[in-house]
């Protein structure tokens, strides 16, 4: 009888593992050892060496390398939900010491969709203005991405807190509300509308109208059925450019839009009745042990 291989057991975490262990996340996070290069700040020769070194004390491998980037294997995507799990974890434990010792120290990771910077409230950029003033020692780490990733983040412990649309609430995540921003129906100055004092409405629901590919409330999904749409976009950025074009049509918040408004380079359609409202929430995980980084924050951005 051929004899299995004994695979590797740990029994001890070292800090040299943890470093790996970092090292990894941030590889498969990037994409690509070119891409990590500049944030680890390392070439790719070394990020390679280190990469074998993890899988050699794993024994196990972790990911193949490719033209398209990197792609997980089965045991390397569950070494990375562990590994999030584990920093988190650390950063948890750092975070309880500091409040022991009443030292503001560590890391807020916080999450956000894209294009809130327009927001003419900025009640984020001046509640981490504050937050930031409070101690030199607190390093803010921000992440733009999509709300199911956000919401999956601040529930596996990457992200203290994050900022998303309200649509359907996740179960284990409690949702502040942080602001209210209004959707307007644009096209650009290159639409046959955009000469329109009074577009009709028939043409205009019949006009090319791109919708984003994300969850959208019950308003939004009612204005949309009202429309020829016939492509998508990921978010508001990919929705401009396809408005841009002259050829499509496509709801934006209106402090987003001000921009290409204000250059007479976009017009809202019809404002009076293509509009729809979006609530901007504050996610947290529900239950989440105290954090004193993440508490301040929370009081400094008014969210109660």
């Amino acid at each position: 009888m051929q004899n299995k291989k004994k695979r590797a057991i740990i029994n001890q975490i070292t800090d040299f593992d943890i470093k790996l262990i970092r090292l990894f996340k941030t590889v498969i996070e990037c994409g690509s050892y070119t891409a990590a290069e500049s944030i680890l700040g390392i070439t790719k020769s070394a990020i390679s060496i280190q990469m074998s070194d993890l899988e050699k004390r794993l024994d196990m491998k972790l990911c193949h390398r490719g033209r398209g980037g990197i792609t997980l294997t089965e045991e390397g995507e569950a070494v990375l939900n562990l590994a999030e799990v584990l920093l988190a974890s650390i950063e948890q434990f750092r975070s309880d010491v500091n409040q022991i010792n009443n030292d503001l120290r560590g890391d807020l990771n916080i999450a956000l969709v894209n294009n809130l910077v327009t927001q003419p409230h900025m009640r984020i950029t001046h509640a981490l203005k504050d937050v930031r003033a409070l101690s030199d020692k607190i390093n803010i780490n921000i992440t733009m991405s999509t709300p199911s990733d956000i919401e999956k983040g601040v529930i596996d412990g990457r992200f203290h807190v994050g900022a998303v649309p309200s649509t359907n609430k996740v179960s284990g995540l409690e949702y502040r509300p942080l602001y209210t921003e209004r959707y307007y129906l644009f096209c650009s100055d290159q639409h046959p509308l955009f000469m329109q004092p009074q577009p009709d409405q028939s043409t205009l629901n019949h006009s090319n109208t791109v919708v984003t590919s994300h969850r959208m409330t019950p308003d939004a999904i009612a204005m949309h059925q009202k429309l020829n749409c016939c492509a998508t976009a990921s978010d508001h950025e990919g929705i401009a450019f396809l408005i841009l074009t002259g050829t499509y049509i496509g709801f934006l918040p209106e402090h987003y839009a001000e921009y290409w408004v204000s250059k007479g380079r976009m017009k809202a359609l019809l404002p009076q009745q293509y509009y729809f409202e979006s609530e901007i929430n504050l996610t947290t995980k529900r239950g989440a042990q105290f954090n004193q980084i993440l508490n301040q924050f929370l009081e400094c951005v008014g969210a109660d």
